[in-house]
């Protein structure tokens, strides 16, 4: 049985904690049953963004003549969109291609499941099988969509993001699309379709679109996405799907009054949220705990109950966001592969992680909302402000009393006047959110525990002590200690300092 200093699963983020395993001269296996690149590189974050930016395009330049610029025939050419979002995607092999020329790394591709506390049989994807052993793990497999059980369904056929950008991956766009499903993924699909002219169809479990983020930008947003002809059905259950003349037929029932109805398109998209991507690694043979959703428990250094074992991204439940899990990559390459001595340990702090929707217009949020900063027992004020305030909001034609007039909307501690929270819908959202990100993260941090029942020797006494870190505002160092949502065009700044760190 081969024997390794560390061992990834998974290709996403883990590949931050890779090239630092790789650095300080660990032998070091990386495991990845699909793809290298994960989540976001093959089904996620960048394609779906090639798709989304194209469909931005398109609205602005529908929209351009109240500014006085003239365009005709304007369309999405979706064959130029399918072969950019495919060269994106096909980087993957790449990656293992760079991975294997290391001579202290071995990729294998194929499902990992633990034998034991700490082997692993990886049963290869040619039909092969390894057992191998390692001193430290990292889970970094992500997660998936959760698909609903809901009769018919399977029958009738239907695609999720990662089939999408696999073997379903239409020729051309669809005429029509059921969407199940209103929260960021849904929604990014919705826009992109609606843009390419498909008749796009939402339906939401929950009584607001996009319920995660604060009711007025939720609010907004529904008025956008109907604005443009999408049409959302909200506070639905879905009771079952059948095939009729050529189409799916989605039957759905109102939440409050009981009353059904039935939905008609050419395809059924589902993307009611994810669930982590745990059970083909058989951790009932570990220590590794889960919570009662299935995700892998984490503390604030990302370690699991098994001693020697780290979960990472999506599979730990904290935020599935590719920023979130590489800044929780990074943490572990700082503290466990360069030296650093415990005192200087950085650790997760989830009070500042940004969420971003790319649809037209985005909408973009760091911190508490209004509701949520009332429920921890803050007096709140808020602060409003209008795009069409600013001259360079006029100047993108947004004027008082249009009902696309985006905002910027500020939860504040009423005491005092600390930001709680900051939101904003709009263009270009995703930009302007991170200066907010920046200042939650400023300042003096003092560490607090996450599932304190979970916790080593060394965790134990940095949280004795407490452990504190100063994050000067003016250093670069802190800009790598401040998430950046991927991918917005923010990381284009944020991340020179990652070329400055690592010259």
């Amino acid at each position: 049985m081969k024997a390794y200093d560390v061992i990834i699963i998974g290709t996403g983020a883990g590949n931050i904690i890779a090239d630092a395993a790789i650095r300080a001269q660990k032998t070091v296996a990386i495991i990845e049953r699909g793809r290298f690149g994960g989540t976001c590189l093959n089904r996620g974050c960048i394609p779906t963004k090639v798709m989304v930016t194209a469909a931005n395009l398109v609205c602005e330049m529908r929209e351009s003549a109240r500014i006085g610029v003239l365009a005709d025939n304007i369309r999405l050419d979706w064959e130029t969109v399918a072969k950019r979002l495919w060269q994106k995607i096909d980087e993957g092999p790449g990656i293992q291609t760079y991975y294997d020329q290391f001579p202290n790394v071995t990729t294998y591709n194929g499902t990992a499941s633990f034998t034991g506390k700490k082997t692993l049989l990886i049963e290869k994807n040619d039909g092969g099988r390894e057992e191998i052993e390692g001193q430290n793990i990292f889970i970094a497999t992500g997660g998936r969509t959760n698909i609903p059980k809901l009769p018919g369904l399977a029958e009738a056929g239907y695609v999720t993001s990662e089939t999408f950008f696999g073997q379903k991956f239409p020729k051309k766009p669809y005429k029509s699309l059921i969407v199940i499903g209103g929260g960021p993924i849904g929604c990014e699909f919705s826009h992109a379709f609606r843009a390419a002219g498909t008749k796009v169809t939402i339906v939401q479990h929950n009584v607001r679109l996009l319920p995660k983020e604060d009711e007025e930008i939720s609010a907004f947003m529904l008025k956008q996405f109907e604005g443009r002809g999408i049409e959302v059905l909200l506070n639905k259950d879905t009771i079952s799907v059948r095939v009729e003349h050529g189409e799916k037929v989605l039957t759905v029932q109102d939440r409050k009054s009981s009353e059904q109805a039935e939905v008609r398109a050419e395809e059924i998209l589902v993307a009611p949220g994810i669930r982590p991507m745990t059970e083909l690694l058989h951790l009932e043979h570990t220590d590794v705990s889960l919570d009662k959703r299935g995700y892998i428990r984490t503390n604030e250094f990302l370690e699991t109950s098994a001693e020697g074992i780290w979960a990472i991204g999506d599979v730990n439940g904290k935020a599935p966001f590719r920023h979130k899990a590489n800044y929780e990559a990074e943490i572990l390459a700082h503290n466990l592969f360069e030296g650093r001595a415990p005192e200087d340990w950085r650790w997760a702090d989830y009070d500042a992680v940004p969420a971003v929707t790319y649809t037209y217009p985005e909408a973009a949020h760091v911190g508490l909302t209004e509701k949520e900063a009332q429920a921890q027992g803050y007096e709140t004020e808020t602060a409003h402000n209008n795009y069409s305030a600013a001259v360079k909001g006029f100047a993108l034609g947004f004027e008082p009393g249009r009902s696309d007039d985006g905002f910027v909307k500020l939860v504040l501690d009423k005491r005092k006047h600390h930001i709680l929270g900051a939101h904003i819908v709009g263009h270009e959202a995703s930009i302007l959110i991170q200066p907010f990100v920046n200042l939650l993260m400023c300042g003096k941090h003092t560490i607090k525990p996450i599932s304190e029942d979970i916790a080593s020797e060394t965790t134990k006494k940095l949280r004795a002590l407490p452990l504190t870190r100063d994050l000067d505002p003016r250093s670069v160092y802190t800009l790598g200690e401040s998430m950046t949502p991927h991918p917005s065009l923010s990381e284009v700044t944020m991340w020179t300092r990652y070329y400055y760190e690592k010259k």
